[in-house]
């Protein structure tokens, strides 16, 4: 949902219809924001659950999640939302359709109805990105379909792909068969207040979030544990699942609350421990923000060694994320100049990036 959005107000300033077709969850953003709301597919959880269920529900280990996850992605999901829209598609007749390359049934579509259509990335893209069960699940799909992908990439089915990495962390060979247009990743959260105290902050802010779906009070607390005696002020984000009240008897340097806006607080973090989704991967690097990266699912193993392998910062993986280990990464990070060096040079990269208002004209073209 939301590194799709600066490219939506954008349009929608440009003075375009954006229709945003969605799961449930996120009816209440997409009309508060203005858009016409399309329901279509299922959450994510659902799609997990759907998967599962004939099976129990197991207590996932990383490769049992992994064929979970690409049969939610690469059969579950795709299905339900062609389902959904092909008689949307067949009503509105829309003369584009952007959807996110690992959410494709959108496209699929579009491939149907021979409506221009782009994939809209999420980060790095590479041979690693989609797993072999996703794929060989969504080429099942798209045969039963009798459909034909350009060149026979499963990936962004063959449209043109709107990349908003930077240039020097992509696998730009890996894109060179498709039409590639670079667009600048803008953070992107829902308006709101940020304590005083953050913008006044003496001491380095560490910023600590899980995201809405892997956090856990395990996770929480070890990340305050770590970070309870480290020279600086922490501000965790619960998040949905965790209420700020499962985290008591709080060292004075750490503050709880259930939610911040994301992309506000970022301008002033000096470092931010989260579990490696795409969206707060990229916000880190635009914001040139020193990273410790816990994995818990999805894409977020290949994001921990993508921000460890650029220099960054670090990754703590499974039982390497102990409240010594992160107090240890913690210090370090704060005080090492060549990676906040590197991570400013990664955000003046991404700020050079054409912004979504220099892209939409050449959507319009794709239309035309």
């Amino acid at each position: 949902m939301y590194p799709l959005l600066p490219l939506a107000i954008a349009a929608r300033e440009q003075g375009h219809d954006i229709s945003y077709a969605v799961d449930q969850g996120f009816h209440d953003l997409v009309r508060k924001l203005g858009f016409t709301v399309i329901d279509a597919g299922i959450s994510i959880g659902e799609a997990f659950q759907q998967v599962s269920r004939p099976q129990g529900t197991p207590e996932f280990d990383r490769d049992s999640l992994l064929e979970v996850a690409g049969h939610a992605f690469g059969s579950v999901l795709p299905r339900r939302f062609v389902e959904d829209l092909r008689p949307v598609v067949e009503r509105d007749k829309p003369d584009l359709v952007v959807f996110e390359i690992l959410n494709p049934g959108a496209g699929i579509v579009a491939l149907e109805a021979g409506i221009p259509a782009v994939c809209h990335g999420l980060g790095k893209i590479d041979g690693t990105l989609v797993p072999d069960v996703m794929r060989d699940r969504l080429l099942e799909f798209v045969a039963e379909l009798g459909i034909t992908l350009p060149g026979g990439q499963h990936y962004g089915l063959g449209a043109p792909y709107i990349d908003i990495f930077p240039p020097s962390l992509q696998d730009l060979a890996f894109l060179s068969g498709v039409r590639r247009i670079p667009l600048r990743p803008i953070p992107f959260a829902e308006p709101g207040e940020l304590p005083g105290w953050v913008i006044e902050h003496g001491r380095p802010l560490v910023y600590v979030t899980f995201g809405t779906a892997f956090a856990n009070e395990d996770l929480l607390r070890t990340a305050v544990a770590g970070l309870s005696d480290v020279d600086a002020e922490v501000l965790v984000a619960t998040g949905p699942l965790v209420e700020p009240s499962a985290l008591p008897d709080l060292p004075g340097n750490v503050h709880v609350l259930p939610w911040v806006p994301q992309a506000d607080l970022l301008a002033h973090a000096d470092l931010v421990v989260h579990h490696g989704g795409a969206g707060t991967t990229a916000a880190a690097m635009s914001h040139g923000v020193p990273q410790v990266v816990v994995p818990q699912g999805a894409d977020q193993f290949r994001n921990a060694e993508i921000v460890a392998n650029a220099g960054l910062g670090a990754q703590l993986v499974g039982e390497q994320f102990t409240r010594e280990a992160l107090h240890e990464t913690a210090r370090e990070l704060l005080r090492n100049t060549a990676v906040r060096d590197t991570a400013a040079g990664i955000a003046a990269e991404i700020a050079a990036m054409p912004h979504p208002d220099e892209v939409v004209p050449r959507l319009v073209e794709l239309a035309s």
